[in-house]
Formats: structure tokens, sequence, C-alpha cells
């Protein structure tokens, strides 16, 4: 539409030999039969909070059938949404409709007046929900073919049923797409569960709604990964369940032989916790003052202490704390492991016998903002005290 002149542009520049072939190659000109095309905004509608779909069957420039879909706040104090599908009636330049939304059973009432003029569509009228009217003064808006509307569809949730390795994946991290009417019912059987569930994906979707499938993101200890998803698997309305992307981050990665690390098939996470505590003891200058493992995530967090110089007649403390996460490198089982360790976030505290000096930690020294992304090249000597390796992403191997 917009891009012709462009499109004329480049035509002016091929040869005429080259023209003569695509004009050979050019197909007939399609038939008079209908055609399906989609409006993906309205602008200001909701605030410009509404997520709108509008798709007109034409005959040539006449609109024979129309359907909007809008997904839209349910209310103001919460992502939750709601949507309605309408189909409209096309009288002339009119479309107009009554129905009901999906969630709050609200009445619905639409009444459009539309105009083209070259490419451009401009919408003007009225949008019931309830006992809200939004007025509807949409201007020069253009239109999509059923093959841009559907390219623009497409969505990843980026689960990984079955990965070879933990290279482009994150082993604590798990996505389960679940269709909607199933959902309540699945989360409800992971209460009691050694898994945390990320809040934002409670939030039902407008591409949720849409699609009838809502993808809830589960954080779990690798030990525990595989169990919990083929539970995940055999779930009422699960449609997918695997690995996604999580906390790992290749650069801050080592793998290294697992034999000395394990007990049995377990991993020595006690072990391995006092090792990473010595090795950032000597990178960071400071004294291991606890490790943590959490039993859902399965993530490690030390926290290290050293004299504070930020003012030192106060005696303050510096505080570095780290998290960890060791997995084997792949699904199922393998002689290797898998180790991935945080930038130290540091923080300064008054640890001082008697009255405290009450501390904020603004992050607004420049010593400790440098001390918090320095970690005095703690991966490098975890790679030499594990007899490791790290990740060369350019060749995507180890190294």
């Amino acid at each position: 539409m917009r891009a012709l002149p462009l499109l004329l542009l480049g035509l002016a520049v091929v040869s005429a030999p080259a023209l003569a072939q695509m004009k050979l190659q050019t197909k007939p000109a399609a038939s008079n039969g209908p055609e399906t095309r989609y409006f993906t905004a309205i602008d200001g509608l909701m605030d410009g909070n509404a997520d709108v779909v509008l798709k007109e069957t034409r005959q040539g420039k006449t609109v024979t059938a129309a359907v909007l879909d809008v997904c839209y706040p349910a209310d103001k104090s919460s992502d939750r949404k709601d949507r309605f599908v309408a189909n409209l009636t096309v009288n002339g330049q009119t479309l107009s409709g009554t129905t009901q939304s999906v969630a709050d059973k609200q009445p619905i009432t639409v009444k459009l007046n539309r105009k083209q003029t070259g490419d451009s569509f401009e919408f003007r009228g009225q949008i019931t929900i309830g006992q809200t009217v939004t007025e509807v003064a949409s201007t020069d808006n253009s239109d999509l073919s059923e093959k841009e509307f559907q390219d623009n569809q497409a969505t990843e949730d980026g689960i990984t049923p079955q990965p070879k390795d933990f290279t482009d994946v994150s082993p604590e991290s798990i996505g389960v797409r679940v269709k909607l009417d199933a959902a309540a019912e699945f989360l409800k059987s992971l209460k009691g569960e050694a898994a945390e569930v990320g809040t934002s994906s409670l939030a039902v979707t407008c591409d949720a709604m849409r699609s009838g499938e809502q993808t809830i993101n589960l954080t779990v200890d690798p030990e525990h990964a595989s169990a919990l998803l083929a539970k995940a698997k055999s779930a009422p309305g699960v449609t997918a369940a695997g690995w996604t992307s999580g906390v790992v981050e290749m650069d801050r990665t080592i793998r290294f032989a697992a034999a000395d690390w394990r007990d049995g098939d377990k991993i020595n996470k006690d072990k391995l916790a006092s090792a990473i505590a010595g090795v950032l003891a000597k990178t960071l200058a400071a004294k291991p003052a606890s490790a943590t493992w959490n039993a859902n995530t399965g993530k490690l967090k030390l926290v290290l202490k050293r004299p504070s110089a930020i003012y030192p007649a106060l005696g303050l403390t510096q505080n570095y704390e780290v998290t960890a996460l060791v997995s084997p490198d792949k699904p199922g089982s393998s002689d290797r492991l898998m180790l991935w360790v945080s930038s130290p976030t540091v923080s300064t505290s008054d640890d001082s016998a008697g009255a405290k000096l009450n501390l904020s930690d603004d992050s607004s020294s420049d010593e400790e903002g440098i001390e918090a992304r320095d970690d005095n090249g703690a991966i490098d000597a975890l790679v030499k005290e594990l007899k490791g390796q790290r990740w060369d992403a350019d060749k995507s191997v180890w190294r």
C-alpha cells in the first residue's frame, strides 16, 4: 500500500530482459471471488489498551461480512482481561452488532462507520460494554492480507520437550502449555509441589484467550524437573511441556566431570557449595557467612562478608550475595555437570555489637557499583578448581 513508490523505484533499476522474464512468470489475475482482510488496531480504544482484530470479507471493495474481536482490561486494578467477538451486520458503510463478553458476560453493542480513502481507512462510532460507552475515532488505518495477518500471529513460548542439552534452555525452567478450561485444575494440582509458579504466567493474555491455551512457567530443582514434567504431561488439558529459557547464562557457566561431586546418583551439594564458597572467598577477599540451598528451585544462595572500605571508622560490613545452580549438562543421565554462578550483589550493613547504624543500599556508591559488576575472575578460578570447561559462544562448543 504505502510501499508502492518504493516498489516502482525498485522496478526502475531492473533490466529489460529481466522485466520480460517477470512478465512471462506473472500468474493470471485472481478471480473476483471473496477476499479476507484484517485490521489489527483501532487507535484510542479503551485508552489504547485494547487488542483489536477486525476481520472483513470483501467482494471487490464492498464489505459483505465483518467480525470484531476485542480483548481489553477487565478492570483497572489488575492484569485480568476480558474479550468479546461480535459478528457485525453490514449496511453500506455501517458495521453494527451485539454480543456478550466472554469472561464477565457483559452486554456489548457495536456501531461503527467505515470510510475508505485510497489505501487508508477511517472508523468512527461507539462501542458499549455494559454501561461504559467508548467513543471511536480512528483514522489512517491500513489493512493486512490473510497471509500477513497469520504471519504476525505466530507466537513462540520457547518450550522444548526434548532438548539435546542445556545450552539453549535452562535446567530449572519449565513451561507447560494447557487449555484454558483446564488451567485452574492444573494449577491446583501444583499445590504442595517443590516448585515455584511464575506469577506473571498466571495472567491470561489476549493471545491466550484467542488461542484457548495458556503457558504456565515453573522453576524447579533440576534434579526433580524430569519427574515434574512427566506429571505435567499426563495432566488433563496439557498440550505441551518442556524446558524453556531461564536463569542460566552460558558466559557464566562451567561444565565439569560429575564423578567427584556425586554420592551415588545424587549431587553432593554440600561438597560443591563448600568448593564454590572457597573459590569466591579468594577472588572476593571475603569470608563465607552462609550457604543455603532452595528446596523448590535447587538454587544455592551464598553470602560472603568482608570489612567495608567505604567509611573505615564506622566498621561497616560489605556483603556479597551470589546465586548458583548445578545440574547435569543435559536431560537424563550424564557424566558431566553444569554450574552457573551469578554476578555478586553487593550491600553494606552494620554488623557491629550494640546499637546499629541503619543503612539504605541505594547503589549510588561508585565503589560498590564497580564491585557488583567485577567478581575478580571468579568464573575462571572455578574452571580451574573444578577442572572444567567454558562455553565458546562463537563456535557453540565447550572449550
